[in-house]
């Protein structure tokens, strides 16, 4: 529960990136096509599994700003499936350190988000709140696709802040 001194910062969840050639996103102001058709980022995969081509996860991928003053404690997602069998399965963020070369996982949450929905979910607690200020963050959603029928949808994603 949140005190006076947290709140969920909601994110532009329609620009998150396919992390390869196989996931692809679009988005249809009318309807999503899936369960309550209320409209969101529609995530596909022309391949099955959780393995991107090329190597590596199947995700999709952001760059996220913070306000001033504050600390990340989590992660919101809300989202929509058209099966079980695709889902997402990990929420990430990781913190570009300085110098560049290296970035560290700072919030890893592997549970399954396989609820059709539509539904709402937070993530577990970094182990640490994350300060933005030590490094540029992005965050992934990690996905895993069982029929290249399947659709996830995106309806919200937002961070858990809280005040310095």
């Amino acid at each position: 529960m949140a005190t006076n001194h947290e709140h969920v910062h909601w994110l532009n969840y329609l620009d998150f990136l396919p992390g390869d050639p196989s996931v692809t996103t679009s988005f249809n102001a009318v309807s999503s096509g899936v369960g309550t058709g209320l409209s969101g980022l529609v995530i596909r995969s022309s391949t099955t599994g959780s393995n991107a081509q090329g190597g590596g996860n199947k995700v999709i991928e952001k760059g996220i700003e913070v306000p001033p003053g504050h600390l990340v404690k989590g992660v919101s997602v809300a989202y929509e499936l058209t099966s079980d069998k695709s889902f997402i399965t990990q929420i990430r963020i990781i913190q570009l350190q300085n110098p560049p070369g290296t970035a560290l996982v700072l919030l890893d949450d592997a549970t399954p988000l396989t609820a059709k929905g539509p539904v709402i979910v937070a993530s577990h607690a970094p182990a640490a709140p994350i300060d933005p200020n030590k490094g540029a963050l992005s965050l992934s959603l990690r996905l895993d696709f069982g029929n290249i029928a399947d659709r996830i949808v995106l309806h919200a994603v937002g961070l858990k802040l809280a005040q310095r």
